[in-house]
């Protein structure tokens, strides 16, 4: 009885601990959790080329704008449509988050023209014209201005453009639903508003990420807790179950929110995988107490107890520990997203193993525990005369097993070349969401929503009043824009090509660059003059010595960025022959950058990963062989994974490249587990077929209970609105399954063909 009241006592103490932590953890999310969604608080900033874009965008002022599209399908050559580019433009002015300077429009344009005393730059209209006349003159103006024409006002003329450059740090939820509603403000019968610009995609992630997750949770807490019943059998081993599990995911995301790490696109997955993955301990937990109570049916709970914790805890160490180390390896990235993910969702998994051992058996010792009466079906599963048949037949087969296997690997293998990378955030919408409708409506009208920078640097200053370098610069320009994906460019040289046709009556011959330095300067001095000296200095820097050219990309994906990159680097030669250096700056590249740094991380990943899952199954084993061998099966998973991604065209992203890192983490769990009862049986005087045959129906039951259990939950991101979180919920379902039927198979022939342990007899 004391040792009762002793327990009970524990019990409560530890029920009363796990609830008081949680409640503060609550408390701190609700103060303090935030969802980041600004890609350049994803990078590393102190990366070379991070480091290089922030200096140019300074220089030249480098924003991402926000993009705003007013549509009239009679064309928007008429009062109306002119008065309310004139609104939305002098609005977009007086707000705090833009500089005037930085709003584009055809109502604060230049335009460029030449009279007979020189230069005349002017806007396009100040005043709203009424008489057709008027609005003819603006129509011909624009035609005439190919900086224009094609830029801000659309080539069929039913469109006209306003880009606004967006302070750094003036982005917020607040703003995102202010600039929203504005813009819908200016909507009639005959015009349509549309917004785009990456700002706008991050807002509408930020908005969507939360909404996401609070969806998920109840669906995939429903979905478990269905197949925990049918598992289990009993309602409080599933509601315990549960509980700590959901526990384990408010004390990460409550250490985020203590620490001051926001919630990025991917830790919105956290909770389903940390519910999925914890699950699992319950399992094994329940499955052990099971197995007391079926040898000594009067068994009391704390013998019980005793029992399950002694032969659990080491098997479930090593497997919370190899599945951490899964997470924990992603510290290697470079990318923060990546990096915390790895770390909060290691902790939560931390969590769920400290609470199989301790909160697991409080709830049994206060809530009380019957064991499951089978059914003779059940008893069935049970003897699992059929895993035992299932091992007869590949043992008997061992060289066909090896065959099957090579041959798998082979053509994984080859499906891993074809993997590709992307670097687009539209990519995590659905393609016919309205975010990516506006976008490619906005691509289809003009030169393209995605920019990328590319900075010509000399140390020879005034190099870019000479007229053969600025040749070089059209010519990179003329044949980066034959490319289908990139739009416009623009740079010094546009400015100096229309003026030197305004100069000479207009005559298409001259639009060209002008033919002397002199030329260049006289040019230059007097646009100095009558125009804002502010827009050159987007385009060079005082000395001359350094400038920036902009393309515009109708996509924000890596295979667009690098196709515009590999023409861009053939000028490299012809440029370094003048003592001219290619360098990249502006967010389309530094997402560029951002995806190679993913990829490198996961490499990285991986072979830590690996390394560590090796060692830690050598020293548990004490056997190098039993590491080799424990490793099988997430090697081959691993490969068939990266196979079937190349295979598919499904590409490495932000998102798909946690792969590797789940499937390690979770897989070899199975392989622990399996190699554990193995040996056991082998210490207890079976032989090897007769260990095989024990394990099957033992611990291989488990295994199968426990790949269902997370296959299942990890299926609910099929449901989640973000594309790449789906493909991620179905390549780690079928990564657990390939896991599943590695251990029970290729690791399980490999240990008796090696006989990996030695038995008693």
């Amino acid at each position: 009885m004391k040792i009762h009241n002793n327990l009970k006592t524990l019990a409560w103490v530890t029920v009363v601990a796990v609830l008081s932590v949680s409640v503060y953890f609550i408390f701190q999310m609700k103060e303090n959790v935030r969802m980041e969604t600004n890609l350049d608080e994803y990078m590393p900033r102190t990366h070379p080329a991070f480091v290089y874009s922030d200096m140019a965008e300074d220089w030249f002022n480098i924003k991402d704008g926000i993009l705003i599209a007013i549509e009239n399908k009679q064309g928007i050559y008429n009062p109306q449509t002119l008065e309310k580019i004139r609104d939305i433009t002098e609005a977009l002015e007086d707000m705090p988050e833009f500089d005037s300077n930085d709003v584009m429009s055809l109502y604060s344009a230049d335009n460029i023209t030449g009279t007979e005393w020189g230069l005349d730059v002017r806007s396009f209209y100040r005043r709203v014209p009424i008489s057709p006349g008027g609005l003819e003159e603006i129509r011909q103006q624009v035609r005439a201005n190919d900086m224009v024409y094609g830029r801000l006002v659309s080539e069929d003329e039913t469109v006209a453009l306003i880009i606004a450059g967006l302070h750094s740090d003036a982005f917020t939820q607040e703003f995102y639903h202010d600039i929203m509603a504005f813009a819908q403000g200016f909507e009639s019968e005959d015009e349509t508003v549309f917004v785009a610009g990456r700002p706008v995609v991050e807002g509408t992630m930020a908005l969507l990420g939360p909404d996401d997750m609070k969806r998920m949770v109840p669906i995939v807490l429903a979905v478990i807790a269905v197949v925990l019943y049918f598992l289990l059998g009993s309602f409080r081993a599933s509601g315990a179950t549960l509980f700590s599990v959901f526990v384990s995911s408010i004390w990460a995301f409550g250490m985020m929110a203590v620490l001051g790490v926001p919630i990025y696109s991917v830790s919105t997955m956290m909770p389903v995988m940390l519910i999925a993955i914890g699950v699992a301990y319950g399992i094994y937990f329940f499955n052990h107490l099971n197995q007391f109570y079926k040898k000594f049916p009067q068994g009391n709970v704390s013998e019980a107890l005793h029992y399950t914790l002694k032969v659990l805890w080491k098997p479930l160490s090593m497997a919370a520990a190899t599945t951490m180390i899964g997470f924990v390896s992603l510290l290697s990235s470079q990318v923060f997203p990546i990096k915390y993910f790895g770390v909060f969702t290691a902790f939560g998994i931390f969590v769920a193993y400290l609470l199989a051992l301790a909160f697991l058996p409080a709830a049994v010792v206060l809530l009380g525990y019957k064991p499951r009466q089978r059914t003779r079906s059940e008893e069935a599963v049970q003897k699992a005369s059929w895993l035992n048949q299932w091992a007869d037949l590949l043992l008997r087969n061992k060289v066909k097993v090896y065959f099957a296997v090579a041959v798998v690997v082979f053509v994984a293998g080859w499906g891993v070349q074809k993997v590709w990378i992307n670097s687009s955030f539209l990519s995590n919408f659905e393609k016919d969401s309205e975010i990516v409708l506006t976008d490619e409506f906005v691509n289809s009208k003009f030169g393209g929503t995605s920019t990328l920078n590319v900075i010509l640097e000399s140390k020879q200053a005034g190099v870019f009043k000479q007229p053969e370098i600025l040749r070089l610069v059209d010519d990179m320009q003329h044949e980066t824009v034959k490319l289908e994906k990139t739009g416009n460019s623009f740079s010094l040289a546009d400015y100096l090509k229309r003026m030197n046709k305004v100069m000479n009556e207009d005559q298409e011959e001259y639009h060209s660059i002008p033919s002397s330095s002199d030329l260049v300067a006289q040019y230059l001095l007097l646009y100095e003059m009558s125009g804002d000296p502010q827009n050159l200095l987007k385009v060079v820097n005082y000395d001359y010595n350094r400038i920036n050219v902009t393309f515009q990309l109708k996509g924000d994906d890596s295979k667009t960025i690098n196709e515009t990159l590999e023409v861009i680097e053939t000028f490299r030669e012809p440029f370094a022959q003048h003592d001219v250096e290619i360098n990249y700056a502006g967010s389309g590249y530094k997402a560029l950058v951002f995806i190679g740094l993913i990829l490198e991380g996961q490499m990285m990943s991986i072979a830590i990963s690996l390394f560590l899952v090796l060692v830690l199954l050598s020293l548990m084993f004490r056997s190098i062989k039993a590491g080799l061998i424990g490793s099988v099966p997430i090697l081959i998973t691993a490969s068939i994974s990266f196979g079937v991604m190349g295979l598919l065209g499904i590409p490495l992203s932000t998102t798909t490249a946690l792969l590797s890192s789940i499937a390690i983490g979770i897989g070899i769990d199975y392989a622990i587990h399996f190699l554990q009862n193995y040996r056991m049986h082998l210490q207890n005087g079976l032989g090897h077929m007769e260990a095989v045959y024990a394990s099957m129906t033992g611990t291989g039951r488990a295994i199968l209970f426990n790949a269902v259990v997370v296959i299942s939950g990890f299926l609910v991101l099929l449901f989640s609105v973000f594309p790449p979180n789906r493909t991620l919920g179905a390549l780690v379902s079928m990564n657990m399954f390939t896991s599943l039927l590695g251990t029970l198979s290729v690791m399980m022939v490999l240990g008796v063909a090696f006989r990996l342990f030695q038995n008693k007899k």
